[in-house]
């Protein structure tokens, strides 16, 4: 153990952190990493949730208001979110009987509260993830890394996808054309083809995920989520809605592209809402569900279908859990075996939290793990701001960390 608090040497003990667009909770992940870049050998050690409070989670998405929000606002839930993800360490760590001293690196995506992939006059190209990496530090005494989209973007990519990777390290079969598929709050896809290298990986944004039909769950049936797709099941699907839908100007861009809360949140829920309230909620929740597994096929026949046939499409996140929703994607794309991670021995819950890990470790070793193909950066660039634990050797915790 002496170059690390792992079992051998270039091994570390890690803990990824996640909150996206669906603004459940924190997903923590503590991984056993060893190496890095390509070689790397990851095995997850445990994987939890912790869910955040209702009064917590409506701060969270009134600070993606535009007209809710104000700096006073953020300023405050910054230091408040930091504090929470520093429980989610400390939790995950309980949960799992790992003692807190033995994480040597803590990787924090953060939350997003607004991402602006394409600049205005008004507005520059940016995103902005909170979640305050020094009280990250200071609460577990542990080296965090964090704020993982910025320099994508200041390389003049869209900070988005990050994911294609790590996803390269993990999911690569020399047999397979494979799509990977998150289904989050909003949906992305990763294309790994056999044999393939960086260069020939791509990615994007597909459109919604969860987020639009969580967001009815709520309002229509006071649950945060359609459990299993049940209502959805029920309900009957408004297809010339969708066709409406996915005439947006986001479906038809080419990749690279990414979106957020900005083009599917709550002003577009309220629209719905505004327009075919008076249907049962059965149908406006069906409605949502057919939109996300629409958007998909309809992504995969626009922008990846003409260049590969893929062997195998793995779907991660909370929408691997929603039977109806599964059996819609089945539907729309009959000739392509689609499963969960769950059928290929991984997790479809720990994912993004596992992949956040691999990429901190990837920091310390000063990897740039950026795919400029699929943000559109104008180079490969070290992703993710260092914050160093506020006591003890810092040149020995760097030194530590490199080996």
């Amino acid at each position: 153990m002496a170059d690390g608090k792992g079992d051998g040497p270039m091994e570390k003990i890690v803990v990824g952190l996640m909150s996206g667009t669906s603004v459940d909770g924190i997903d923590a992940a503590i991984v056993k990493i060893k190496g890095y870049g390509m070689d790397s050998k990851v095995d997850l050690l445990h994987f939890s949730t912790m869910p955040f409070e209702e009064t917590l989670k409506r701060e969270i998405l009134d600070s993606m208001d535009i007209d809710l929000s104000n700096a006073a606002s953020i300023c405050s839930l910054n230091f408040k979110l930091g504090k929470k993800f520093a429980d989610a360490v400390r939790h995950v760590c309980t949960e799992a009987g790992v003692p807190l001293d033995v994480i040597d690196l803590i990787g924090s995506h953060g939350q997003t509260i607004y991402h602006i992939p394409n600049g205005s006059d008004l507005y520059t190209k940016s995103t902005l993830q909170i979640g305050e990496a020094a009280v990250i530090a200071h609460e577990t005494n542990t080296m965090v890394v964090s704020g993982f989209r910025a320099m994508d973007m200041a390389a003049g990519g869209e900070g988005a996808p990050l994911v294609p990777y790590t996803e390269c390290i993990l999911y690569n079969d020399p047999k397979k054309n494979r799509a990977l598929q998150n289904i989050g709050g909003i949906g992305n896809v990763t294309v790994l083809p056999k044999g393939m290298n960086l260069g020939n990986v791509f990615a994007f944004d597909t459109g919604p995920g969860n987020m639009v039909m969580d967001e009815l769950s709520l309002r229509l049936k006071g649950s945060p989520y359609d459990p299993n797709g049940q209502w959805a099941a029920a309900g009957i699907v408004d297809e010339e809605m969708v066709a409406e839908w996915l005439r947006m100007d986001f479906f038809s861009k080419a990749p690279p592209k990414s979106t957020g809360r900005e083009l599917f949140g709550k002003g577009f829920t309220d629209a719905f809402l505004r327009d075919h309230g008076h249907k049962p909620a059965e149908d406006l929740i069906a409605t949502a569900t057919y939109f996300t597994a629409a958007s998909i096929a309809k992504s995969y026949q626009s922008f990846i279908f003409p260049k590969l046939k893929i062997d195998q499409v793995i779907i991660g996140g909370g929408g691997s859990y929603n039977s109806t929703l599964m059996t819609m994607l089945r539907k729309l794309m009959p000739d392509v075996d689609i499963g969960t991670q769950e059928d290929i021995g991984f997790s479809s819950e720990a994912k993004e939290a596992i992949a956040f890990a691999v990429l901190a470790n990837e920091t310390i070793h000063q990897q740039a793990v950026n795919v400029p193909r699929v943000t559109g950066a104008s180079s490969s660039v070290i992703l993710g701001n260092i914050t160093l634990p506020p006591g003890g050797d810092h040149k020995k915790i760097l030194q530590k960390a490199g080996k």
